[in-house]
């Protein structure tokens, strides 16, 4: 490991105390919050426990560092429901390595890191490389939800910026690994990332887009894991009668259906998992997370909103690669504006790509002000 990073005084930052309890709780909000997607909640608790049992993560607010600090956004990238996917740990803190030492070559470092977005994986991602690298994560993240591409979750930056970006994933074993370090317009090196992923066996490790803590804090979602923690209280607190609308309380949202998945249909491609699925007459839509919920015709819930879907009994998370027919579930839907939403989520242009995948209008109900 050959990290090096600018250093900043522990002792002047307010920090969160992670416990296992901690992360358990943000992992299943964050599974919650992924809409769908976010990555496996419980490959999200194995990898926090490891954390906290390798060394001491740290999460600080952002207003602790200095407007110039350079904050790191960590994340995975690919498709949850393939089944050739290996990433380790170790990959984790490699693709962090490799943009430090990128960013070394011109003489920066890196002050603190910060994930991508909220899912049963992603809450959590950035703890194991806090551990290891002694770098600081901050309360916040690209996006307070799930979302499915690289430039969603860029905070704003320019298509045409040029972006440095790596990713580390794949089977040793198989010949699968790959370790590429990026620096393009950021459009190009989200997608030779992602086809990186799916060369890998469809998942790699990312570090990319180190912005200053200033351009953070006005453009991405500040504050997130209070909300994440108190929607995984909710799940694994409640009892199973009133789980599902406490869940709902917690997000400021509402249990749409709660039903029988009468029909699903997924296939991985280019990277994604796209597919469809009914739950007792209600049709949705995801590409990786749930982009649309409609009901005899009439549009009920769109991208950005929150569509997540729960089991019905306990109220546990269940992402769109694991949904099964026949299984009993819940549909809780949230608004937008009960999410902490990045930059990424006001430019119409980075939706386009969602009515191609799922075939289904959404620039008109996303942004109705401009369609």
């Amino acid at each position: 490991m050959t990290t090096t990073a600018n250093t900043t005084s522990m002792s002047q930052l307010q920090t969160t105390t992670i416990t296992r309890e901690w992360v358990e709780h943000v992992a299943v909000g964050g599974a919650v919050l992924g809409g769908g997607g976010g990555g496996s909640l419980e490959e999200g608790i194995e990898f926090g426990t490891l954390a906290i049992e390798y060394g001491t993560p740290t999460i600080v607010p952002l207003s602790a560092l200095d407007a110039s600090d350079t904050v790191l956004t960590v994340s995975g990238v690919g498709a949850p429901a393939a089944t050739e996917s290996a990433v380790n740990p170790v990959d984790y803190v490699r693709a962090v390595d490799l943009v430090v030492e990128r960013l070394a070559d011109r003489g920066t470092g890196v002050d603190a890191l910060m994930t991508n977005e909220m899912g049963g994986f992603a809450a959590v991602n950035g703890l194991l490389q806090s551990a290891v690298t002694g770098l600081p994560i901050v309360d916040a993240a690209c996006n307070g939800r799930a979302h499915p591409t690289g430039p969603m979750g860029s905070m704003g930056l320019s298509a045409e910026e040029t972006a440095v970006q790596a990713g580390v994933g794949g089977d040793r074993g198989a010949g699968r690994h790959h370790e590429v370090t990026v620096e393009a317009s950021l459009q190009s090196a989200a997608s030779l990332v992602r086809q990186t992923a799916d060369a890998a066996g469809g998942l790699v490790a990312v570090a990319r887009n180190p912005v200053t803590a200033e351009y953070a804090g006005t453009h991405a979602a500040v504050e997130v894991y209070d909300q994440a923690e108190a929607v995984g209280r909710a799940v694994r607190q409640s009892e199973d009668g009133v789980v599902l609308d406490r869940v709902a309380e917690a997000l400021d949202g509402d249990v749409v259906v709660s039903g029988t998945v009468e029909s699903y249909a997924l296939e991985t491609t280019g990277g994604f998992d796209v597919g469809t699925a009914v739950v007792d007459g209600h049709d949705l839509t995801f590409w990786n997370e749930y982009m649309t919920l409609d009901r005899d015709g009439e549009r009920l819930a769109t991208f950005p909103d929150l569509i997540t879907t729960l089991d019905a009994a306990n109220g546990e998370p269940i992402s769109t690669a694991d949904l099964d027919e026949g299984r009993s579930v819940a549909v809780v839907v949230a608004p937008a504006a009960s999410l902490s939403l990045g930059a990424g989520m006001t430019d119409p242009a980075l939706f386009e790509p969602i009515e191609d995948a799922v075939g289904v209008p959404i620039l008109d109900y996303a942004f109705p002000e401009d369609y």
